[in-house]
C-alpha cells in the first residue's frame, strides 16, 4: 500500500473498540472524517477490511495485519517522498503514531516493458493515432474490475458520444450473486455486450481489447493521452510515472481512498461520479473525457502529473528520495534489530 492508506488504516486500528468499529463512526454518517496526514475521508470509502461487518473473517484478518505491521522493524513502501509527503511527515511523527516503525519510501517500482517477441495489436494501432489522443480503459486484472453489462452499455455510449479516440480494455459482465463472481478468463461476447452497430460505428477511432493489454506500454505509448482506472497503486503509480492523467473510477477496497488522494493530494485525476451509486452513466463519461481531454482543467491535470512524473524520476537518480531510503534501509538491515533511526526528509 501506500504511505496515505497506511496512515489512515493504523489510525483506524487504534480507534477500533473491542466490537470491531471504529468509535464515533455510527453517529457520522457519510460525513467525512480527519485523520492525520491525509484528506478528510468519508466512511464509505474506507476499505471494507478495516471497516466492514466486525464479525467478517475478511475484517479481522485486515486488523490483524495492520496491528501487527507496527510490530516490525520496519516498513518498505512503494511510494516515494514528493508524492506523499503529508503522510509521510505524519508517519514519522510519534505525537500522532508513537509505535510505527521506520518507513522507507523506495519506490516508484512499476513492472518494466514486455520482453514478448511480438507487440501487441492495440500498439500497432497506437502507433497510428496523433499524440495525445486517444483515451485508455482498463480496471484490473481481477473478476472483481468486471462491470455489469448496462454498465458496459453506458461507457460505450459515453465514448461514441465524446467523439474522442479510445482503447478499451473490456471483460465478460460481473454477475450479482456474489457467490459466483466473475471469471476474469471468460471472453466477452462484445456483439451482445455493447450497444448495437457501436463497433462498426467507432471502428475509426476505437478499439476493443478483450480481456488484457499491456498496460504499462499503452501507458507510455505517445498517443495516449487519458487513463480511466480503478485506482489500484500499481496502476496510479504506472499512471503518474508515464503522465498521463486520470479519471478515477475505484471500484472496492483501498481504491476508494486512493481517490480521494489522487483528485484532492496529488492533482493528477478526477473523478467518475456515479461509482458509488452503482452506475456511471454516458452523460458522466462524455462530461468526464471532454473535460480531461478539451478543457483548461484537463491540462492543468496533464501538468501536475508530469510534475509527479519528473519527481518519480528524480528519487532513484543518485541523491534522490527513494535511492537514499533503499540505502538506510540496507544499512539499518546490516546493523540489526534495534540500530534504526527515523529518516530524515
Amino acid at each position: 500500500m501506500n504511505a496515505s492508506v497506511l496512515a489512515v488504516s493504523v489510525q483506524l486500528v487504534s480507534s477500533t473498540r473491542a466490537e470491531g468499529q471504529p468509535a464515533g463512526f455510527e453517529e457520522e454518517g457519510d460525513t467525512p472524517q480527519i485523520f492525520y496526514g491525509v484528506p478528510p475521508l468519508p466512511p464509505s470509502h474506507l476499505s471494507d477490511k478495516l471497516l466492514g461487518n466486525p464479525g467478517s473473517e475478511a475484517k479481522k484478518v485486515g486488523l490483524n495485519m495492520m496491528r501487527r505491521i507496527q510490530e516490525t522493524k520496519g516498513i518498505l513502501a512503494n511510494t516515494f517522498v514528493s508524492l506523499e509527503a503529508r503522510a509521510v511527515k505524519a508517519l514519522g511523527d510519534p505525537r500522532w503514531f508513537p509505535t510505527m516503525p521506520p518507513l522507507y519510501c523506495v519506490g516508484p517500482l512499476v513492472a518494466g516493458y514486455s520482453e514478448a517477441t511480438e507487440r501487441h495489436e492495440c500498439l500497432k494501432w497506437l502507433d497510428e493515432q496523433p499524440d495525445h489522443s486517444v483515451v485508455f480503459l482498463c480496471f484490473g486484472s481481477v473478476g472483481t474490475g468486471n462491470h455489469s453489462e448496462a454498465q458496459l452499455k453506458e461507457i460505450a455510449a459515453g465514448l461514441e458520444r465524446s467523439g474522442h479516440r479510445f482503447l478499451w480494455v473490456v471483460r465478460a459482465p460481473s454477475h450479482d450473486d456474489l457467490e459466483k463472481p466473475s471469471d476474469p478468463s471468460a471472453d466477452p461476447d462484445l456483439d451482445a455486450l455493447l450497444p448495437e452497430g457501436f463497433l462498426g460505428r467507432t471502428n475509426s477511432r476505437g478499439r476493443v481489447v478483450k480481456l488484457w493489454a499491456p498496460q504499462v506500454e499503452v501507458l507510455h505509448h505517445r498517443a495516449t493521452g487519458a487513463f480511466v482506472t480503478h485506482c489500484g497503486w500499481n496502476s496510479v503509480l504506472e499512471g503518474i510515472t508515464a503522465g498521463v492523467p486520470m479519471l478515477c473510477w475505484p471500484l472496492y477496497a483501498e481504491q476508494k481512498m486512493n481517490k480521494v488522494f489522487m483528485v484532492e493530494e496529488y492533482g493528477v485525476g478526477v473523478e467518475m461520479v456515479g461509482w458509488q451509486q452503482g452506475l456511471v452513466t454516458a452523460e458522466e463519461v462524455e462530461a468526464k473525457v471532454r473535460l480531461v481531454m478539451e478543457s483548461e482543467k484537463g491540462e492543468q491535470l496533464r501538468a501536475q502529473v508530469m510534475a509527479h512524473k519528473e519527481a518519480a524520476d528524480m528519487a532513484w537518480k543518485d541523491g534522490g528520495s527513494s535511492r537514499a531510503a533503499f540505502g538506510k534501509f540496507l544499512v539499518d538491515v546490516h546493523a540489526g534489530p534495534g540500530a534504526s533511526t527515523p529518516l530524515n526528509y
